[in-house]
């Protein structure tokens, strides 16, 4: 697609004190994530992303990967009371506007995050899931069953790939065809998610769609075309700047379509640091021309709604907070 132009957003969700100052304050996003050294995904995905965005991060660690750029190789888990603790104490201090979680390692760890958002039950919670094919078989099923009854009963919106939310959510699918995206939304909806955003679905040989669906509809999708590297890193960008929109006050259909345009212009800018996958540009924006100033860091991007590519009599998605869709 074409390449859209990010300019300057005015933050909002400043405290009334800095308003009165004239100054502006970036919007809290929490993030509860793994550390990942190689900076493919992770919380350095979740810090940029959401920075990029125009949120300020709130980065809760649950656990560190060990990894290259080619593979992960094990996964070290923080303790459930680490975790907690972190959260809290950040918590009790500034505003939440909204929460992401990507992987957290174990089931303790998505019990502890889930009693946390069910007391920020009015902010949308949006929740990655990773393909973990690098994992245990036990550990994989196990932290499945737990995200499955603990997190996505207090999750606003879902974000996966095609692939491994089949997997997931619809093991003993039988039918001729593939999986839409409202299968699988209607498959997470058991489980009281009422959107979710299914990446990477198959099109034809050069392009893949991405939707955003619930059991009776796609509210929001959107053509790509294919890149020809492999990236690692991906999913975390998208639900991280997914989060930081919503967080900023965008409704769900347009903070969709910025999220998919952001990943978009992220990859096609990616960049190989070392001898395996390619790492998205997560600051691809902040790169000048020669002619042109360069963007402050502090500065967050958007994109104009002219570019949002929706029709103009599409009413635009009404979105509950994540405590409505508990059981």
């Amino acid at each position: 697609m074409a390449d859209i132009n990010f300019t300057p957003r005015t933050r909002i969700g400043a405290e009334e004190s800095a308003s009165d100052a004239g100054e502006s304050i970036p919007v809290c996003v929490m993030a509860f994530n793994a550390s990942d050294p190689s900076g493919m995904g992770g919380l350095t995905a979740d810090t940029t992303a959401i920075a990029s965005a125009g949120g300020h991060v709130l980065a809760v660690v649950t656990g560190a990967y060990v990894r290259d750029t080619a593979e992960i190789f094990d996964h070290i888990c923080f303790d459930e009371e680490v975790v907690s603790e972190q959260a809290r104490a950040v918590l009790e201090d500034m505003p939440v506007h909204a929460i992401k979680v990507g992987f957290v390692g174990n089931p303790e760890n998505i019990s502890v995050i889930a009693e946390i958002a069910s007391d920020y039950a009015d902010i949308p919670l949006i929740a990655y899931m990773p393909n973990l094919s690098w994992w245990d078989v036990k550990n994989i099923e196990d932290y499945l069953d737990a995200f499955c009854e603990l997190m996505l009963p207090q999750t606003t919106v879902l974000v996966g790939n095609h692939s491994s939310l089949c997997r997931w959510l619809l093991p003993d699918w039988s039918g001729e065809r593939n999986p839409s995206a409202k299968d699988i939304a209607k498959a997470a909806a058991q489980q009281g998610v009422p959107y979710t955003l299914v990446t990477g679905i198959p099109q034809t040989e050069h392009f893949i769609d991405n939707a955003l669906a619930t059991p009776h509809s796609v509210v929001y999708s959107e053509k790509f075309e294919r890149f020809e590297a492999v990236f690692a890193g991906a999913g975390d960008t998208l639900s991280a700047a997914l989060a930081a929109l919503l967080a900023n006050g965008h409704d769900l259909e347009a903070a969709t379509a910025e999220a998919l345009t952001f990943l978009d212009q992220a990859l096609s800018a990616g960049f190989n640091p070392g001898m395996g996958n390619t790492v998205p540009d997560r600051m691809f924006w902040a790169q000048s021309d020669e002619n042109e100033p360069e963007l402050l860091a502090d500065v967050a991007p958007t994109v104009s709604d002219e570019n949002l590519k929706m029709p103009p009599e599409q009413a635009f998605v009404d979105m509950p907070p994540h405590g409505t869709t508990k059981h």
